[in-house]
């Protein structure tokens, strides 16, 4: 994991960007300021390295002349067309009865934002300080936001590992109505001859594979299918439509799209 990155930020921001350095230095990310002239595409083309910046919107991660964030706000549009009726995962994860819900494998928050949406309350779960912290700022945002303060309210953000969260859970007999898991690299899922890699992966997960390597760091969450059934009566996986089940486990029920399907695991000893 990344221990040590570069900050840039500009002068004007440079008591954010401090402000950042410490909460990732409490998380065990040492970061070192650096402040330039100016924030631009030439100076991300020039400082290709993996580094975080701080600009009037907030905390980016950076490299190879690109730059993201989770960006919640640009998740309002998507937001506001979104129904029960309309999006698979609302009946997938049954959110018609506003559960309480367990993301596992945050990413970049986009699922748990539009779960908040449809009425879920939301327990959002990251290990990675970086990621983490990102999407903290996100939250943080969304909660000064008109429109989406409300939905980032329902969503509770935990610094955790997710197969310690919930183990912890199971020990305490805390019991979810839903866990919900999008494992962060399905694409190495052994027998997945049909699925094609695509050409060009989109920019914000260019850069999530820079800071989440596959090589041992991250795991394809089949450890947590176990784990998310001893504590949700609804364990609820995220799949491309062709890849094979998590865990080698088939699902009692699927819901199937174009791009992805939806695994549900039922756990009727746990319904009430």
């Amino acid at each position: 994991m990344v221990s040590e990155m570069r900050l840039y930020t500009e002068a004007e921001f440079e008591q954010k960007a401090q402000q950042f350095s410490a909460v990732l230095s409490s998380r065990g990310v040492q970061t070192k300021v650096e402040v330039v002239e100016k924030l631009n595409a030439r100076f991300y083309r020039l400082n290709p390295e993996l580094a975080l910046s701080v600009d009037i919107d907030g905390l980016w991660l950076c490299a190879n002349g690109m730059k993201m964030q989770p960006d919640w706000k640009a998740e309002s549009a998507r937001l506001k067309r979104a129904s029960l009726k309309s999006e698979m995962i609302a009946r997938a994860c049954h959110l018609a009865e506003k559960p309480n819900l367990i993301d596992a494998t945050a990413g970049l928050g986009h699922d748990s934002l539009l779960m908040a949406h449809l009425g879920a309350n939301v327990t959002l779960l990251e290990r990675h300080p970086i990621l983490f912290t990102l999407l903290e700022d996100s939250h943080a945002q969304a909660m000064q936001d008109p429109f989406l303060s409300a939905v980032a309210k329902r969503i509770q953000l935990v610094f955790s590992d997710s197969a310690d969260y919930l183990i912890q859970q199971a020990v305490q007999h805390n019991m979810s109505d839903v866990v919900y898991l999008d494992p962060m690299f399905p694409q190495r899922d052994q027998n997945q001859q049909a699925i094609k890699k695509q050409a060009q992966v989109k920019k914000q997960m260019q850069l999530l594979h820079l800071l989440l390597p596959e090589d041992g760091e991250m795991d394809l969450g089949d450890n947590l299918l176990e784990l998310a059934q001893k504590v949700a009566k609804r364990v609820v996986v995220k799949r491309p439509r062709l890849a094979v089940f998590l865990a080698n486990q088939e699902p009692q029920h699927q819901w199937q799209g174009d791009a992805c399907r939806f695994d549900a695991y039922f756990q009727h000893d746990l319904l009430v």
